[in-house]
């Protein structure tokens, strides 16, 4: 349907300085064209000037700053043009173009300003100095930008501001602002100092927590000064703020302050589960209606999160740059706004109509809808966003938040550091200056990490205030426990004292209660003698029974009396005794042998054992050397001695002896056990036993007398009994009258008793006091000790904290060696040098943070034991922010699950109701892990991973809900990838931790599993031992605190609380208890550590060959191998590994099978091409480990760094080679080698042209050479033999079973497969994994028909049948095969879920199988990490080699297939032709264009069918029908693949060569030294390719032997490349950086534009010469296309230049163009222009200047040139063609019916003058696959190592079709490069003496680039 258009014109504009900068003259003549310059300074000056003289008249300005007018608008426009000039943008300053809005918005600024405010000119200029700080400085990006910006902004201030006073220019603060005074309404005004501006804020701050959800903010001055600014552009009419910042620089919260401050609403957008553009516009309505309609001031908060879509920001780029966006509400909702403002425009004064109102709706909108971006500046996406969105930098003020400087990290630290007690002052600047240095340290280091690792670690603001306030929370925990330990050790020992104190109390109490005692006798005593008076008095009559009475009495009472005097003597003794008991307990072998050991000690000492020896002496007799040395004899069998000591006679001490201790040593003030403890421990010993045996003789010698009396008293109170019992028989009747007296007798009696009682009671508890302080003795020391070490501590507490929270806030995203390289290197070196920090001396961080016993308990919950995953966990249990971890082996997850058992709730993003999960769990204050995060998070989590909490800390907001947050939830975050790329955001809010397994952590954990399974008797000890270890060490601490508490908690004495003490005593003998198993323990696990030792080796050699494997995914991102499976192999291995009893002969067995089995599992996953690369990698790194072979002399192989080029003497070596050599021989080792190469030519020549050198010995002294030098040497001079020389250099040092060829075995690989192992095979063209696994399903009974076998060929629409698939199979036990997953990426990762899903409780025989292409290693990989790990990998590609591809096509067939047939002979020799046929085509593959033009996909599919219809037509025909058969296999089978006319023709010959008639009748070659079998059965034919196939050689495929050396050459260099990759990177050293990618492509770029030539001048060419022949359109044509080329280069460089300058913004295409330029490559817009070229760009270049002078000689006069080189046309079909045409015209003949012939000729280009008469002559030729030879005028063989040969000058022709020659002429096709294939110029007709086919076959062909 046609419209007509009426009434419409376009207005087109452009911006010149991006986007495309040419306009089509075809499109720009429709248009009238208007240049809008950036306005004149008049116009300027006119503007700007009219708009401040009115606003300064319009208010009460003073006269001086009405004066200033002018020279403040000359200031702003000369300081604008500086600005544009100075700051130019580049692809990093991508912002930095300066306009008209600028300008305009220094004026809006000024304009703010009130008289009260501008007061003097010095006012003006301070203001205008800050308006353009506001509007220039604040974008600019670096320290020099902005120090050049300060400088310049100064200069013209002095410059237009005459009078100013310079220190007022210079004056900070330099803020104003609409709240600097504080006040109500708000005023711009200057803030007159920090302090005040603090003061204002802060109240701002609090004003806001009480409304909103709380911001602890730093107020610093930074953060000051960026509210000032972002609350200036919200005052600005329609301003719109731009922050850039890392994440967590307070972008945000900064943001809210100011709206608030400003009494603005924020809204943000509330990201719920699949929020989208629909919910954006939504927002945006309601936002529009609220700002524009209800007339509600917000502001729009957006920042990277809220971004899901980049087409967000279209909707929002509309919004900046007009306000209006397109179909934003619907009619109804529009005619509902216009109805509800139409009053308020009527009021105005405007007409109501819909126009007006709805542009008032949408002013408005623009005058109250503030929007502030908080974007982040990290990588590309700002620049981009910027480049699409111009509005987002356009329309928006920038305000570039900056890293923190090093003063404003020092500042905040000190202000946090301010707040806590008990740091010494000194300290406190050390502390600050410590944490920044840590922040900048962390930087640096990230960089190495990044460099060296290609792992990303960032550090914010956000990391720096966590380390601040995890130090705050540390420093307050660590004194709380270090002071409670202080007070209960305190406690303690004061106890201990007061008891020691109590003893002396307690003997004089029992003194007194002694006295007391004496008393209450002598009372009875007086009692009964007035007893006796009474009863004299009343009865005279009983005076005898009275006498009688008394007599009795008297005796009884002495009696008694010396009874109680012998009892207290002896007690007296008592103490004495047991004192000397005690002290012989302290003596022991040990310290006895000790005593004995003192050379000369001190007299104290002598005098000791000299007393002892005196007490010892025989009978009495004192010896009379008492020497030490006498001592020593004497003491000599300590045992004996002590026994003697023991059973010493102490009742009998001669006088002699006793009289020489008293009066010798006793009186010596120094024998005193307390003195002399300090000199010997033994020495007191003996001391206090001396002392107290005396002590106890003396006593004993006072008692025995009154014993012997005592006894006589006893015989005679007897007698006296007995008379007395008379007596009372006749005092019954007087008994009546005595009972009154006799009570007052009792009572008397009873005291007594009491008395006695006190007495014994007192006894005890001196007792007691004394035992126990004597058992404690040794605690009061150890405790004592214990709070000296805490003392200590507490110095150095501050310190250790400070250390300790740098590491748990930092150190978790490195691996072992950057740890190490920050802690001890550049932290504790800062702190012990820079500042004055002291720290404990040899501090151990993770001790300092846990112990042993929790550690203990973690290693039993399965985390791994070595040093990082300590770390790891100590930092996961103390770190405050949310742990991140990455944990590709999932070795951390597994002790996780363990740690939190039932209680962890596990969860993955995007699980069905996750959201609800963490809900629950935010609640009820669970443990909730996320596991398997991908590189992004859900932004709905924002606020949970950030902790914004809100209602005082008990709300987080999810998405639109609020969820209660419980104080002891607690998030942990985990990641299977190997290298995530965190943003600064995420990784602000999370605390990363790298559970990568190392390989001395993985050494351990193989060491135990190997131990456990050679020596399990071994393991159990070990872990018991640990176990009880770790009980020990828990009980122990246990019983410790136990006793201490105990003493503490006792009130006053606790002597009588004879309970406690017990407890005390069994306390103390557990703990010794413990103590004694401990060290027994300890000795046990020492034995066993010696033990397993021997093992380690096992262990070591298992952990190094993990690493190699798992290094492969850099070689190809599908090889990824897990830990889990790789653990089963490790087990695997060791089950099959020889059993040997010795144990060294098991171990190598061990480590032989355990590498061997690596080798078999890694070797089935990896193509062909990558197999020597694995092979040799891990060959280098065992015999690295073995120190086989050094690490200089390898990396020299790897590398071969050849820095110059030298040409060389022998004609052998290329000057390549020899410049190899002498590189080489720089080296010490190979010192001389380039001498002897040159001295001895004719050896070298012989081994260096010898056909397999590396079998060869080297010549002269250079044979003894190590392996690797030999290495070294060889890829010196033939790098193509390098990859059968490391496969050489592999076998002799693993062994021969290393390089020999495996067959897969898919059976075998089904055997390790499970429910959830599935089988992938990674699959290249040309190989089908179906049929296999087709094969072995049938053998076990799954096959499609029976239903057990589910085949899925994936794509479009395919994945709910897979689905289905797998859930039938996994219920009933089947099999599926999904093909092709590669193309269903996007379902890859539910894949992954249903397979971990139906592994789970499935029938045991369910198995997936996957097959998938692989992605080039430069894309993104598409097959999810997972996938890849879990499963078990085989590769299914072609074989390589002629004797693998045979042996491979023959099992396509069995003994039945060959006799299927009736013609038994023919069938057999034509099928194993038909079997060399495909291996031939099929293994020249690997030739590149050589080999065939374009690559093909044949497989074996081709060779089954073909023998199907060999088959059918040998039944068919009586006799072989060979021409059928050749033209069935050769153009339909196989060549049905061929689309090349060439290789359709080379697929005939081979056909023709192998099928004919002599196959059956004669003997056919099938190559040279090969003939075609004799007839033979299945396995005959097998043999007979294993017995009789020569060496693997181009020779085989009909090629020449040359074809190989480039192939060998480019795979041995890739080789190498690839195993230097693969090398660990060494640690924290920085690599030396060389000059910046733009600097060395600007270099390249200013050669190429100064070399480049003019273009040619076609007008001025064309008129030279009128005649238009062929020749001369042809050479028109070459200049157009040159100049096209010319022109582009011109261009492109140019623009890129402009790029690089920054006058330009970098388009993708430019930058693209920079890439290519500095990887030495032809940009891709440049390559479409020219000509075929393999080169790259500085030959390329090179190339094109020579075209360019050819062409130029050409056009001088528009004459044929003499020689012509053909390989200068960009077209030289043409100039073939134009020979033709020339040649028809002159001699009219058809065109069509003509051709070219050629001659090659002998000569060369030199040798002619001039032009033929007819045709052309041409140079420039290379011949490939063979050698012209001129003096025979033929093709033959190529010389060897000669890839290419220059042809002869050959002259072409054109003659009709019939006459040509064609008789022994080969037609050779003409390329314009190696490439082949689509770069097809010609045939020509090349002479042959030989077989044609032996030139097809070999692939023979003219190059017209070398």
């Amino acid at each position: 349907m046609l419209k007509e258009i009426r009434n419409c014109q376009y207005v087109a504009c452009m911006n010149p300085m991006v986007g495309s900068f040419t306009v089509n003259p075809r499109l720009q003549r429709h248009f009238t064209v208007f240049a809008f310059n950036f306005p004149s300074l008049d116009a300027l000056t006119t503007i700007y000037g009219q708009i401040f003289s009115f606003y300064l008249q319009q208010q009460a300005f003073c006269p001086s700053v009405l004066r200033a007018g002018p020279s403040l608008i000359q200031a702003t426009i000369a300081f604008h043009q500086m600005m544009a000039e100075s700051f130019v943008p580049t692809a990093i300053k991508f912002h930095y173009n300066f306009n008209l809005r600028d300008l305009s918005n220094i004026f809006q600024g000024i304009l703010f300003a009130s008289p009260e405010c501008l007061k003097s000119l010095e006012d003006l200029a301070r203001l205008w100095l800050h308006e353009t700080s506001r509007v220039y400085g604040d974008r600019l990006i670096d320290t020099n930008d902005f120090d050049l910006f300060q400088r310049k902004m100064l200069e013209t201030a002095h410059k237009y501001f005459k009078g100013v006073d310079a220190n007022a220019l210079l004056r900070q603060p330099l803020v104003y602002c609409h709240f600097a005074s504080g006040g109500e309404d708000p005023c711009y005004m200057p803030v007159k100092d920090w302090e005040g501006l603090k003061a204002v804020l802060m109240e701002m701050v609090d004003n806001y927590n009480e409304l909103h959800s709380a911001m602890h903010l730093v107020l610093f001055e930074d953060a000051m000064q960026h509210v000032c600014r972002i609350s200036r552009i919200l005052r600005i009419p329609q301003g719109h703020a731009l922050l850039i910042g890392v994440g967590g620089s307070g972008k945000q919260s900064l943001s809210r302050l100011a709206a608030y401050i400003c009494s603005l609403e924020v809204f943000q957008i509330t990201l719920t589960e699949g929020y989208g553009a629909q919910e954006l516009r939504v927002d945006l309505a309601n936002l529009y209606v609220r700002t524009g309609a209800k007339n509600m001031p917000t502001v729009f908060l957006l920042t990277d999160a809220h971004v899901l879509d980049e087409s967000f920001l279209v909707l929002i780029n509309d919004l900046l740059a007009s306000g209006d966006i397109p179909d934003l509400f619907s009619d109804e909702d529009m005619d509902k706004i216009i109805s509800g403002i139409r009053n308020e425009v009527r009021g105005l004064g405007l007409v109501d109509s819909r126009e007006n109102c709805w542009a008032f709706f949408l002013a408005r909108v623009r005058q109250q809808l503030k929007m502030v971006f908080c974007f982040s500046p990290v990588g590309h996406t700002l620049r981009v966003r910027a480049r699409k969105f111009p509005a987002i930098v356009n329309c928006t003020a920038i305000d570039w938040f900056h890293e923190w400087p090093q003063e404003a990290l020092v500042s905040v630290s000190r202000r946090f550091i301010e707040e806590i007690e008990g740091i010494e002052p000194q300290h406190k600047d050390s502390i600050s200056l410590f944490m920044a240095h840590v922040h900048t340290s962390v930087k640096e280091v990230s960089a190495w990490y990044y460099q060296n690792e290609r792992r990303y670690n960032y550090t914010t603001p956000r990391s720096f205030l966590e380390q601040i306030s995890l130090f705050k929370s540390l420093l307050k925990k660590k004194r709380e426990e270090v002071k409670q330990k202080q007070e209960h050790l305190g406690n303690g020992i004061q106890k201990l004292q007061t008891t020691a104190s109590q003893v002396g109390n307690l003997k004089s109490r029992l003194a007194s209660q002694e006295a007391e005692l004496q008393l209450r006798n002598l009372d009875a005593e007086a009692l009964i003698t007035k007893i006796g008076l009474q009863t004299e008095k009343v009865s005279r009559e009983k005076a005898i029974a009275d006498a009688e009475e008394r007599k009795v009495a008297a005796i009884q009472t002495e009696a008694s009396q010396k009874q109680r005097e012998c009892e207290a003597d002896l007690l007296k003794a008592e103490p004495a005794l047991v004192a000397a008991k005690d002290a012989l307990n302290t003596l022991n072998r040990v310290n006895l042998t000790e005593l004995k050991t003192f050379p000369n000690p001190p007299n104290a000492v002598t005098n000791v054992t000299a007393a002892v020896m005196v007490l010892l002496a025989p009978r009495g007799r004192v010896p009379k050397d008492r020497s030490w040395k006498a001592a020593k004899i004497f003491m000599g069998k300590v045992d004996d001695f002590l026994q003697a000591l023991i059973n010493y006679d102490k009742e009998h001490i001669p006088e002699n002896c006793l009289k020489v201790v008293n009066e010798q040593y006793l009186k010596d003030p120094e024998f005193n056990p307390n003195l002399i403890r300090t000199k010997s421990f033994a020495a007191a010993g003996l001391c206090a036993w001396v002392i107290n045996i005396i002590r106890f003789y003396e006593v004993y010698c006072d008692v025995e007398p009154k014993r012997q009396a005592l006894a006589q008293t006893n015989l005679d109170l007897a007698a006296a009994t007995e008379k007395l019992e008379a007596v009372r028989r006749k005092l019954v009747d007087l008994d009546h009258n005595l009972s009154r007296l006799t009570a007052s007798f009792e009572k008397a009696t009873a005291e007594k008793v009491r008395c006695q009682e006190e007495v014994n009671q007192t006894n005890k508890t001196i007792d007691l006091a004394n035992k126990l302080v004597s058992e404690l003795e040794s605690e009061k020391i150890r405790w004592g000790q214990s709070i000296k070490s805490f003392e200590t501590q507490e110095k150095t507490l501050c310190g250790d904290v400070l250390l300790t929270a740098a590491f748990v806030s930092y150190i978790g995203s490195f691996t072992r060696q950057y740890r190490q390289e920050l802690v001890d290197c550049k932290w504790i070196p800062f702190l012990q040098q820079k500042v004055s920090i002291p720290i404990a001396e040899g501090l151990d961080l993770i001790a300092m943070l846990t112990d042993d016993a929790t550690i203990a308990t973690w290693n039993n919950e399965g985390l791994p034991s070595d040093r990082m995953s300590t770390e790891n966990a100590t930092i996961l249990t103390h770190c405050e922010r949310w742990p991140l971890m990455i944990d590709p082996q999932q070795q951390g997850i597994k002790w996780i699950k363990n740690k939190y058992g039932p209680d962890l709730k596990v969860t993955h993003l995007g699980q069905k109701g996750f959201l609800n999960t963490i809900e629950t769990a935010l609640a009820f204050g669970d443990v909730i892990l996320i596991e398997n995060l991908k590189e992004t998070v859900d932004p709905v989590l924002g606020p949970l991973l950030g902790r914004n909490t809100t209602k005082k800390g008990k709300f987080i907001r999810i998405g639109d809900k609020e969820c209660e947050f419980n104080k002891n939830f607690r998030l942990i975050l985990h990641t299977k990838l190997a290298n995530p790329h965190y943003k600064p955001e995420l990784q602000a809010q999370t605390t990363l931790l790298n559970f990568t397994v190392t390989e001395d952590g993985l050494e351990g954990q193989l060491l135990a599993e190997v131990v456990s399974i050679e020596r399990p008797d071994l393991e159990r000890l070990k872990l018991v031992l640990t176990k009880q270890q770790n009980d020990f060490k828990i009980e122990l601490r246990q019983l410790e605190d136990d006793l201490l508490l105990r003493l503490s908690a006792a009130e006053g004495s606790f002597l009588d609380d004879t309970d406690l003490v017990e407890r005390l005593e069994t306390t103390k003998a557990t703990a010794a208890e413990i103590e004694h198993k401990v060290t027994e323990a300890r000795e046990n696990e020492r034995k066993i550590n010696e033990t397993r030792e021997c093992y380690r080796p096992v262990a070591a050699r298992a952990s190094l060959l993990y690493f190699v494997i798992s290094d492969l995914r850099r070689i190809n991102p599908v090889y990824q191998f897990s830990l889990k499976a790789f653990n089963t192999l490790f087990h695997r291995a060791i089950e099959q590994a020889d059993k040997v009893e010795d144990t060294q002969e098991r171990i190598c067995a061990l480590i032989e099978s355990i590498t061997h089995a690596t080798f078999l599992y890694a070797s089935q996953a990896l193509f062909e091409r990558d197999k020597l690369t694995f092979l040799s990698q891990m060959a280098f790194q065992i015999l690295l480990r073995r120190n086989e072979i050094h690490p200089l002399e390898l990396d020299f192989l790897l590398r071969f760094t050849v820095e110059h080029t030298y040409s060389s003497p022998v004609d052998f070596l290329t000057a390549q080679s020899w410049s190899a050599v002498k590189a080489v021989a720089l080296m010490e080792e190979f010192r001389g080698l380039d001498r002897d190469v040159e001295g001895s030519a004719k050896q070298w020549r012989k081994w260096v042209e010898s056909e397999c050198p590396e079998k060869e010995k080297l010549p002269q002294e250079w044979k003894k050479k190590s392996l690797i030098q030999k290495l070294i040497i060889l890829r010196a001079v033939r790098p193509d033999r390098m990859t059968y020389a490391l496969r050489n250099f592999v076998e002799e040092k693993l062994g021969a079973k290393y390089v020999e060829r495996t067959r897969l075995d898919l059976g075998k690989a089904f055997e390790e497969s499970s429910p959830s192992t599935p089988v992938f095979f990674i699959l290249s063209p040309g190989v089908d994994a179906l049929k296999d696994l087709e094969v072995l399903g049938k053998r076990l009974g799954f096959t499609i028909d029976s239903g057990k076998f589910h085949n899925v060929s994936l794509g479009q629409g395919q994945e709910l049948v897979a689905e289905m698939a797998m859930e039938k199979a996994a219920a009933g036990g089947h099999w599926v095969i999904l093909q092709n997953v590669h193309l269903v990426a996007k379902w890859l990762g539910t894949l992954e879920k249903l397979l971990e899903k139906f592994s789970q409780g499935s029938h045991r025989d369910y198995r997936v199988f996957l097959s998938a292409e692989t992605v080039p290693s430069q894309h993104e990989p598409i097959i999810p990490q997972g996938l890849l790990e879990n499963s078990i990998k085989i590769t299914n590609e072609p074989p390589t080699g002629m004797l693998a591809n045979l042996h491979a096509a023959l099992y396509n067939f069995d003994q039945d297939t060959l006799e299927m047939c009736s013609k038994d002979q023919e069938f057999k020799s034509i099928l194993f032709s038909l079997c060399y046929f495909h291996a031939c085509v099929a293994g020249r593959l690997r030739f590149g264009p050589q080999g065939w033009s374009r690559s093909y996909p044949f497989s074996p599919g081709d060779l089954t069918i073909c023998t199907n219809i060999l088959y059918n037509y040998l039944e068919a025909n009586p006799n072989v029908p060979w021409e059928d058969l050749r033209y069935l296999f050769g153009e339909i089978m196989y060549g049905g693949h061929i689309t090349d006319a060439w290789d359709r023709k080379l697929c005939r010959v081979y056909l023709e060569e192998f099928m004919n008639p002599s196959l059956i009748e004669d003997e056919v070659m099938l190559a040279p030294g090969f003939a075609a079998p004799p007839y033979s059965d299945y396995s005959g034919y097998h043999q007979y390719i294993e017995d009789t196939l020569p060496p693997e050689s181009p020779a085989l495929y009909g090629l020449h032997p040359n074809a190989e050396i480039e192939l060998l050459t480019v795979t041995s260099n890739t080789l190498f490349r690839t195993l230097l990759e693969m090398q660990p990177r060494n640690a924290v050293s920085q690599e030396e950086l060389g000059q910046s990618t733009e600097d060395k492509v600007k270099n390249i770029l200013d050669d190429i534009l100064e070399r480049l030539p003019e273009e040619f001048n076609m007008a001025e060419i064309m008129q030279k010469n009128p005649n238009r022949s062929p020749y001369v359109l042809v050479c028109f044509q070459e200049c157009e296309r040159m100049n096209v080329l010319i022109r582009e280069i011109r261009v492109s460089l140019q623009h890129l230049d402009l790029g690089l300058k920054g006058e330009l913004t970098l388009s993708p295409d430019v930058e693209t163009q920079l890439s290519a330029l500095s990887y030495d490559r032809v940009p891709d817009t440049w390559n479409k222009l020219a000509y075929p070229s393999t080169y790259g760009l500085a030959q390329w270049f090179n190339d094109l200047l020579l075209r360019c002078r050819e062409l130029d000689t050409w056009t001088q006069d528009l004459t044929l040139p003499a020689v012509v080189w053909l390989s200068g046309f960009f077209n030289p079909q043409s100039f073939l063609t134009a020979i033709m045409q020339t040649m028809a015209r002159k001699n009219e003949w058809p065109l069509d019916r003509m051709c070219l012939t050629i001659d090659v000729t002998k000569k060369t280009k030199e040798d002619y003058g001039h032009p033929p008469r007819e045709g052309a002559y041409l140079h420039g030729l290379h011949l490939e696959g063979a050698r012209w030879d001129i003096q025979s005028g033929a093709l033959v063989d190529a010389r060897l190592k000669e890839l290419t040969s220059m042809m002869p000058v050959i002259f072409a022709k054109a003659v009709p079709v019939d006459r040509q020659e064609i008789k022994h002429a080969y037609e050779c096709p003409v390329y314009k490069t190696k490439a082949r294939g689509p770069t097809y110029v010609w045939t020509f007709r090349l002479r042959s003496k030989d077989r044609i086919a032996k030139w097809v076959l070999a692939g023979v062909a003219l190059l017209l680039e070398a």
